[in-house]
This record gives structure tokens, sequence and C-alpha cells, in this order.
């Protein structure tokens, strides 16, 4: 016995190890191949296990199948063979198994009532369907009975049973009311489970006579109705007066009070109940207690937690719900009802069974001739559930044998099968509680492969992502497939690829160089087929420039930007979201091409906005957040409390900051007593406080309001709060600036700010104004005005000073003593003038006034300086008067001297000096008489060259306008410019004052000359203005020029000069090309060796030459350029020397200005601009600068 257990247990992991290693073939679900290939029948679809229908209608059975050849079907009923040719009413669709039982045309359901089971049949199997159980629905009416009215006394529980009919399915029930409305429920009143309506206590208010209980029948669409059922609940106050009205005086007699009860279980009964639930099923557990006040109902499993997710509950917590039941929710379970007085439990013992479920049904199997399969079934249940085997419908213990067949319990194991072992199984695992049938064949095909993927498919993908390329196939044997790249490729290995059992290739990472053909061949011992597939790799999709974040105002512009970057082959959508939803469709919302805008921006635009950029194969998105920022919504509810006489605190809510924080509060006030509409700042607080300690004024009614604050302004004011009157008081303070001063030489004007409204602390606002003269045993002198701010003394002497003060009063009193104040009395004019007034001329422009200050008496009023009037009475060069213009400076304070500039040179002046007080200004000094030395005059008015001729020019000129003294000479300063604007020796002609003109001889002929002229006096030279001009061409030199130039322009000339350049060309080419092959070519070291001096750049600072320009502008001279034709140059004030056109700083001068040294012009870099032009250059120049 021992050995047999120990064979068959080696049997048992043979056949395991067995299973482990068998793999059947797998069908692809491609229509065309199903369409080819031969196929036991399948069952597609079928009616439910318990169909229950409507009597009034056809009874339609489905039963669908398919295969190949396509299968017949047949019927049972009640076990035996259901022949619907000899029953009229029943007809099977064509190309399907269902029937069709006709019950609208005279057929009863109730006949067919029964249990069917379709077959569906080919030449390679049977497949059967789950037995379907055929019942009509019923809705039988209520019986009829006579119902009682219920006398129920106030607080007692009470049920109304509504026992309804039973019907298949069984109904649904509700409690309403005649009126068909639906009577309300609570925790006291509610339904129970069984449809019965359960009162814990009943209420006055629960009379009635309408309870009527429904019962809706779903399948037939009908509801039935019981008899209604009447209800009247006596209250004790009631019944007592009842009882007192039938009763004589001497009777004693009282009902009890309604009183409190401890809770009683109405359902279930008992202290224990059993409740079976089938797996998966829901599990409805109930309790209602009777019980005043109402009972509470709390559930609880005893020895574990109830399920998370899964417990809800229901019917104000006395239905416990529990979804999806398994094993794990066997357990008891205890309601537990309780009120103030007591409690009471009921446990209900639950036991969760199962009707058969599968762990492994049974599948397809595809085999090959000669190859090994198993079919498994495997399924569990409580209790476990008994699997059986039939082979095309038939018990498999009396189906036709099959040599290649064996059965193990739950498998069945094929070896060596054959085409005839093709067929259809069931698997039927059952137990008390239900069953479960499943179909499965084991088809047995000898196919060559398949390729079913399309030839040539192309498939695209973005580089650095992988590549699936599908080789879908089919075969029997099972084929197998390799992969090839190109056209005669090795076959592909290697961790760069990834080989699928169902023929894909993967490239988990695909690159450019990954793109082109790949041939997929699949073979097997039938045959061999191959497929070609094309790979594109694109490049990816990027934002090279993503959309940020953005803080803008309300009613502001922002721009979102999505620039991207794709392959150029694949054409990118772009879509904007906000908030992972489509943009608002609101006109405001701006799409461009890459970017998004929206306009006049409001609150409701704040959020986060996404860039999702799609194409055919990839899809990139960006986001970025919008802020929407605006001043701050003003805040509310402001509130004043803690109000004393100096003080009050207010509070305040503040409204929305609108994104951007609130830095501070601004608080003002309005005294509606004095200045009513007029709001004053009172205080300010940081953002973050709600609440201030206000200071307040005496007799002030005041109201506040308050302000936000943030970065983008302010809000707008917030309501004021209420009112608050602050009492009477004296004066805290005297009024401000106080002054004295006199508007008459005989009077003192006392001023000063008046107090503010809300600074007079009460009514009667006055002031005591009080004054006596300084440094004078004088007692005061006070007088008591009106609210007015000025008061005038007459009758005071001139410019004396006076003490004064003024203090404030109201009804209540005076405000504290005021402090002193100096004023002074009126003033007049200064009497007497400034003596010894002297003058020191410094230079010819700039002269010192020196004078003895007066005596203070005499000023009469306060010393505020000294005014010195000076006048030109003469040129004294022209000796010519003009009007006379005066000039006014004033010199503040006690001064006794002071500068007078701007003076013209050589010219006589006359000058008085004045003393000033607040008054005006007194008597005049008498005129001092000064002259100012000569200067150094301006730069002539003109300089004008005319009538050039081959040797000679002729220059004019005009007087400076400012001569500054008398003219001594015109100095005249020449040299000649080369064309390569390099200049020639200087030459100096000094002139006569008394010239305005000049002729110059024995010039060079066509030569350009530049000329210095300028003015001299005593002093020295002025300013110097600049010209140029040219001497006319000899006419001999000319006609030569013109031929030169004729040759010039010949074609023969152009075409020999070509060739020239050609040959330097190639020249140049043929030294490179030595130069790169024999070494460093030399020339270049050479002409480092023996640089040339004549072109050595020279510096400033080596007393070498600078660069030639115009003295004034510091511009070159232009090559070419033409001079005005007037031959005018403007004034220049020009400070060229000789040094700036000779030897630098080596160069030398005689005494007398002539130059000493050799030569040496130097060249121009830039072209001139301005005035400073010249003719044109010559043809016969032109021709010598190309030669």
């Amino acid at each position: 016995m021992m050995k047999e257990m120990s064979v068959s247990a080696s049997k048992a992991s043979l056949v395991l190890f067995l299973c482990q290693m068998i793999s059947a073939l797998d069908v692809p679900l491609d229509s065309k191949l199903l369409e080819e290939l031969s196929q036991p029948p399948t069952i597609t679809q079928q009616s439910p296990k318990d169909y229950i229908v409507d009597p009034r209608e056809n009874i339609v059975i489905q039963c669908e199948a398919k295969g190949k050849p396509p299968p017949s079907f047949s019927w049972t009923r009640n076990g035996t063979h259901f022949d619907i040719d000899k029953d009229a009413q029943v007809t099977m669709k064509p190309n399907s198994g269902t029937l069709v039982i006709n019950i609208m045309n005279g057929g009863k359901a109730e006949a067919y009532e029964g249990v069917y089971q379709c077959t569906a049949r080919n030449e390679r199997g049977a497949a059967i369907s789950n037995n379907i159980v055929i019942r009509p629905s019923r809705s039988p009416l209520w019986t009829k009975e006579k119902l009682e009215p219920n006398h129920v006394r106030e607080g007692d529980s009470l049920v109304l049973h509504c026992r309804p009919p039973v019907g298949l399915p069984p109904p649904i029930i509700f409690w309403m009311d005649n009126a068909f409305q639906r009577l309300p429920q609570s925790e006291r009143v509610s339904q129970g489970l069984n449809g019965d309506l359960y009162f814990s206590n009943v209420q006055p208010e629960d009379t009635r006579e309408d309870y009527i209980c429904y019962a809706r029948f779903n399948h037939t669409q009908t509801i039935q109705q019981k008899q209604p059922i009447s209800v009247k609940v006596f209250s004790m106050d009631s019944l007592n007066d009842t009882i007192a009205a039938n009763l004589s005086d001497t009777d004693i007699f009282g009902a009890k009070p309604v009183t409190e009860r401890q809770p009683v279980l109405l359902t279930p009964t008992g202290s224990t109940s059993t409740k079976v639930e089938l797996r998966g099923n829901v599990l409805l557990l109930e309790c209602i207690a009777a019980g005043l006040p109402t009972p509470v109902i709390r559930w609880i499993k005893e020895g574990g937690e109830l399920p998370a997710n899964r417990t809800f509950f229901e019917n104000f917590k006395k239905t416990l719900k529990i979804i999806d039941v398994s094993e794990a929710d066997s357990g008891n379970y205890k309601c537990i009802a309780r009120n103030i007085l007591g409690s009471a439990h009921h446990v209900i013992s639950v036991t969760v069974k199962a009707a058969p479920y599968w762990i492994t049904a049974p599948r397809n199997l595809v085999l090959s001739p000669g190859e090994d399969g198993t079919l498994i079934c495997r399924a569990n249940g409580n209790p476990k559930p008994n699997i059986s085997w039939l082979a095309n419908g038939v018990p498999i213990a009396i189906a036709p044998e099959d040599p290649s067949r064996k059965v193990d319990g739950d498998t069945i194991i094929f070896s060596h099968v054959q085409e005839r072992s093709s067929a259809v199984y069931q698997c039927n695992a059952s137990n008390e509680y239900g069953y479960l049938l499943a179909n499965a064949f084991v088809n047995v095909l000898a196919e060559p492969p398949r390729i079913l993927t399309p030839a040539n498919k192309l498939y695209q993908v973005i580089a650095d992502s992988p590549a699936l390329l599908d080789c879908a196939y089919f075969g029997s044997p099972k084929p197998e497939i390799e992969w090839f790249k190109g056209v005669k490729g090795s076959i592909l290995r290697g961790n760069e690829y990834v080989f699928h059992d169902n023929g894909t290739l993967e490239i988990p990472v695909a690159q450019k160089d990954s793109t082109g053909t790949y041939t997929c061949v699949a073979r097997n011992a039938l045959g061999k087929i191959q497929n070609e597939v094309q790979l594109e790799v694109k490049d990816p999709t990027m934002i090279i420039k993503q959309p940020e974040y953005k803080v803008i105002q309300r009613y502001g512009q922002v721009s979102f930007e999505c620039i991207i970057k794709h392959d150029s082959t694949l054409s990118p959508t772009i879509i904007w979201l906000k908030d992972n939803d489509e943009l608002p469709d609101d006109e405001r919302f701006l799409v461009g091409k890459d970017n998004l805008t929206i306009m006049n921006v409001t609150d409701k635009d704040d959020g986060t906005y996404t860039c999702i950029v799609n194409t055919t194969l990839d899809s990139v998105s960006a986001s970025a957040v919008l802020t929407v920022v605006a001043r701050p919504n003003p805040p509310f509810d402001l509130e004043l409390t803690g109000q004393l006489e100096r003080s009050v605190e207010l509070s305040w809510i503040p409204g929305d900051e609108n994104n951007s924080p609130i830095t501070n509060f601004v608080i003002e006030y309005e005294d509606g007593l004095h200045e009513p509409g007029v709001w004053h700042y009172q205080t300010e607080v940081p953002g973050t406080q709600t609440t201030v300690q206000l200071k307040l004024s005496p007799y002030v009614n005041y109201s506040f309001r308050v302000i936000a604050v943030n970065e983008i302004g302010r809000s707008q004011p917030s309501e004021p709060s209420e009112q608050y009157l602050t009492k009477s008081a004296n004066p805290d303070e005297n009024p401000s600036n106080v002054q004295g001063i006199g508007s008459e030489p005989d009077n003192l004007v006392i001023t000063w700010e008046s107090l503010k409204g809300f600074q007079s602390n009460g009514p009667g606002l006055q002031y005591k104004v009080s004054w006596r003269q300084k440094d004078v045993d004088d007692e005061w002198t006070s007088v008591i005005v009106a609210n007015v701010s000025k008061y005038i003394v007459s009758g005071t002497p001139t410019f004396v000073p006076y003490e004064i003060k003024v203090q404030a009063l109201n009804d209540l009193g005076y405000a504290p003593e005021p402090s002193e104040v100096i004023g002074h009395s009126g003033e007049d004019l200064p009497m007497v003038a400034p003596g010894n007034v002297q003058v020191h001329v410094i230079n010819s422009t700039l002269a010192k006034v020196h004078w003895d200050t007066v005596p203070l008496k005499t000023v009469r009023g306060h010393l505020q300086g000294y005014k010195v009037y000076y006048w030109k009475v003469q040129n004294l060069s022209r000796r010519s008067r003009r009007h006379v213009e005066k000039k006014i400076l004033t010199f503040r304070g006690n001064k006794t001297f002071g500068m007078l500039p701007g003076l013209e040179p050589y010219s006589s002046y006359k000058l008085n000096v004045r003393v000033v007080n607040g008054k005006g200004e007194g008597p005049a000094s008498p005129d001092k008489v000064f002259k100012t030395p000569e200067g150094v005059p301006s730069s002539p008015s003109f300089l004008r060259i005319t009538n050039p001729t081959l040797d000679s020019l002729t220059l004019e000129w005009g007087s400076p306008t400012h001569p500054n003294g008398v003219l001594t000479s015109y100095i005249l300063k020449f040299q000649p410019i080369n064309n390569t604007h390099e200049l020639g020796p200087l030459v100096e002609i000094r002139i006569p004052a008394n010239e305005s003109s000049l002729i110059l001889k024995n010039l060079n002929y066509s030569t350009r000359y530049k000329f210095y002229f300028n003015a001299q006096t005593s002093v020295g030279s002025g300013s110097q203005i600049t010209e140029e001009a040219i001497t006319i061409m000899d006419e001999g030199k000319m006609a030569m020029a013109s031929r030169q130039v004729d040759i010039a322009t010949q074609g023969w000339f152009i075409g020999l000069m070509c060739a020239v350049a050609l040959l330097i060309l190639i020249l140049l080419i043929v030294c490179f090309i030595r130069r790169n092959k024999g070494g460093k070519y030399p020339v270049k070291e050479k002409e480092d060796a023996h640089a040339d001096p004549e072109i050595q750049p020279m510096k400033e600072d080596d007393g070498t030459f600078g660069e030639y320009s115009d003295a004034e502008d510091h511009k070159p001279l232009k090559k070419g350029s033409r001079t005005p034709s007037d031959r005018t140059v403007k004034k220049e004030d020009s400070d060229d020397s000789l040094v700036d056109y000779g030897e630098g700083v080596n160069g030398q001068f005689n005494e007398d200005g002539s130059f000493i040294g050799q030569y040496s012009g130097k060249k121009e870099k830039e072209p001139a601009e301005g005035n400073e032009s010249s003719e044109a250059p010559s043809p016969v120049n032109a021709m010598n600068s190309f030669v």
C-alpha cells in the first residue's frame, strides 16, 4: 500500500514537471487566419443560468457559437432532446442556436418552464451551454384581510406588518400615504429589511389613517397596494381629561404619565441568531430597537474589526452592509442599542459559504501532431466543489476512447496527439450552492508558417525610445523566428535587441542609424516565409523655450511663449490648456503660432497654463503658473472697542489681498463736528496687524476708515466705522508759528497759525494775545480775540523789538502757558549811503569793490545786504557812446566788498553802492568811475580768398568784432599741402592793423595752401581763423594730363593692367606653395629687420610727428575737398600753434616767431568734414598717384 502511494506521488511529480514543460500554440486573433483554420465550436453567448422571463412577452433563449466549419445546434429540455420542429410556437434563428418561444400569439409561459441546454457541434467536436432555468415572473395580488385600527399609548413601540405576496423575483417594498407621498423615516421610525414599519416609540403626530404598504414588481412593472392601516396615539394628558370628565369629584384616578424605557430589540428577537451568506454577495444585518428616548444603534465584530472600505451603515445605522464578502468576514457581529436608561444587544453569527469559483479555468489548446499538452480545471468553493469532465458533451467515462488522453483529477494530459484527437472538453465544478461549466477545445493542426504582419509596413519612432517591429505569425508546429537588417544583413543578435515570443523585435533605444529595412523569417518543418518592414527614426520634439512663471496686474496683458524644435518630416500641433482643461471660450485669449496672449487679464485667469506639442509619434508639454495680482480689496467689519476719553481700539477684517501680500494698513479719521466729509491721516500699521490703539483728542466726533496697501497700490477705503464723540477739555496746545512783523513804520502785526478744529478740545475757542517792548521795564499788554490768526498793534516806534505770546482758551479754560517769541515793529527805508567806495581793477574783465558799512541805527530795519549798481560808460577803442544798461549785484549780509565779473576789456565803467533792508533800498553812494585795461582781440570777423592765378591769391578780411584794445597788427601764416595731405614749410607775414586785404605772389601753380589768420593788440594775439585755397593749373600740364587720362580709359590699356595683375597673383600662389614646402618664407623677416624708417608710425611722446588736424574741430583734411563758393570761413577760436605742424617737441622758434629747423610733413588719415573742403584733384595728380 505504501509502495503504491509512493509510485502515485512520483507520477504526480512527473505530471507536474511535464505540465511545466508543455507549451501549446497561440492562435492569433486574425480574422483572415481564423476563417481559414479548422476549429472546434466555442460558445460565445448564452442566456443566464437563472432566467426569469416576463410572461407577457416572447421568450428568447440565447445560444451563439463559432467554429470552422460553422457548428450546428441542438437543445435538451429537462435532460431530454427538445424537438423544436414539433412545437409550432418555437423557432431557432438562422445560423444561430438562439430559441424564440412565441408567447404573444397564444402561448403560455408557464408551459415552457424548465431546464434548457444548448449543444453546438461540428466535425471537430461539440460545445455545450450552461443549464438555463426558465421561470416566468409572478406578481400576485394581496390577499384581502380585515385590518383593525392600532390604538397605541404615547411612548410605546409599534410594528406595522406589510407581509407582501410572494413574487418572482421578490418585490421592492415602500410605505406611502394616500397622496402617494413617502412617509418620513428617522431614527425613531424606519422600515425593516422584511418591509415592516417599526416605531421605536410613538408620538401624537404619528396618528393617521393612511399607512399604506406598496410592493413593486419590476419584471412586470406593476405595483400592488395593501389596505391602509390606521394608527391612533393617545397622549397621557388627553387620556386623563377623558377619565376625569366621566368620574365624580370623589373618584380618584390618574393615568400614569409617559415613562422613559430602556431599549428592547424588536428585530431580531432573542439574544443570538445566525446568518449564511455566499462569497461575493452583499451581507445585510439588521437591528431595530424600541425604547424612550429613541435608542442609538452601534455595530462591532467580536474579535476583529469591521472591514475597511467595504462597510457601510444604512437606515440610520440600523442596517450593517458589507459588500463583496469573503470567508474572512465570517464571525460574530454584535449590535448594541443604547439610550440614557440602558442598553440591549444581539449577536448574529455569520457564516460565509461559497459557490464554486475558478482558480484556473481550462483554456483552448492548439497543438501540432505529435505534441503534448494539458487541460487544467481548478476551482474552489465552500464546501469544496467536485470536478467532472465531459468530452463533446458526454461524460468522459463513457466517451469514445482516445489513447493520447489521460484524466488525472482536475487535469487532462495529452501525449503525442494526432488530428483525430481534436475535441471539445467540458469541466464541471459543483457544490450545493451552484456549479461552473467551462468549454475548452483541443485543436490539432498541421500548418506551414504564415506571417500576419503586412508586408513593407512602416514603423516610425522617436530617437532614444523603444522601437517594436511586429512579426505576427502562425504555424503548426510553432515556427522559429529570425530577424535580419538590410537585404543581405546578418542575423540580429546581441544585447541591443530583445526578441519576444510573439515574434516582435524590440530595439530598446533606437538611434538615427537604426533606420532601415528589417526582415523577419519564420520557418517550421512544413515550410519557410519572410516579410520586410521599414523603420524610420525621427528627431524628438523639444520645447526649446518654455512658458515662464508670470505675475501680472489685473487688466494687464501677458504672453506665454512655447517655441519648439521638431523633426522636419513631422507636423506638430500645439494645444494650450488652463488647469488641465480647455482654454475658456473667450476672445481675450489669443493663440499664436508659438505663444499664448491673454488680453485684459482678470482674476479668473489665475492658474496653470500648459503648452502641449503633439506629433503622430510623440508629445511634450511644459507648464507655467500665471498669478494675477491687484490692489487689495477694502477691509470690512470695522469695530470700535475699549472707548476711553483719549483712546479707542479699532479692529477690522482684511479684504482679499489678490495674490499680493498686504504690507500695511492706513487708518484715516473724519471729524464730523468740525470738518465733515474731510478725511485725515491718523496712523498706519503693518499688514499682519488687524487691531490698533488710537490716540484721540477731546471734542471730536470721530469716524474711522481703513485702507489696505500692497505692492500694487492702495485699496478703496473701507466703510466708515461707527461715530465716537469725545468729551470737551482745556486746549492741550497753543498756536504755532507766532510772529511779530510790522507792516508800517508805526505798527506791529502779530500773526499765528490757528488751531484746527479738533485741537480746540471744546467749544468757544479764542486767543489771548500779549506783547511788551523788549529791554524796557513795561507790563504785558493783553487782549482776547476771537478765533482769528492776526492782531495789529498800532502806535509803535519804528523797528524796535517786542516780546510776544499767544495763548489758546475755550469755554473750559486756558491752554498751558505759551512760550515767548521776539518780533519787531515796522521798518523804514535806510537813512544813509555806504561811504569810502573804492574800486580795484584785477584784470580786463574783473574788478573788486570795497565800501564801509553804515551804522545799524540808520538801517531802520533788518539789514539784508548791499547792492552794487554798475554800468559801462563807453568803449575806449571806439570812442562812441551807446545805450547805458545798468547791472546790479546783491551781496547778502553785512559785507564790505564784492567782485564784479564779466567786464569788457578796455572800457570805462561807473558804479554806486546802496544798503538794503526789509523795506527797501537806501540812498546811493556817489558814482565811482573806473577803467578796464586792454585784452587780446577776438578773431577777425571773416577771411575771404579771391582771384586765384597761377602764382597768386588775394586775401580779404574784416576787423575783429571785439578788438578789446588798440589793434597793433595782423598775423598771417600759410603752408602748402600736397596730394598725400602732407604739410609744407610754414610762412608767417605780419600785416599793419589798418590793412584789410593782401595779394600773395610767387606761389606755386596748382597747389593747395592752408592759411591761419589772427589779430594782435599790445597784450597779445587773439583767436585765429583758417582757410584753404588752390592756385590755377598750368594749361600745358593740363593737356598732358588729358592725354594720360585718355590712355587710361582705352580698352587695351585696361587689358594690359589685368594681365599684369593676373601674373602677380600667380607669382604669389607659387611663393605660397614654395613656402609651405620649403619652410618659412623669409621676406617678412627681412622686412622686419630692414624696416623703412619713412613708413614707421610716429608717436607724439617720442617727439615724432602726430597727424595733422584742424586746430578748432580736430578733423583731418579731406583729399580733394572744395572751399565754399564765397571763400569765407566762419570765426574760429583756434588754438593752433606751429608746434602742431612742425617738429613736435623738437621744433624750435626764434623770438620773432619764425620757424627754424627741418620741416617734415605728415599724412592725414581720414577725409575732412564740414566747411573745410577744396577742389577735386587734377587728372595729372590722379595719373601720378596711379603710376
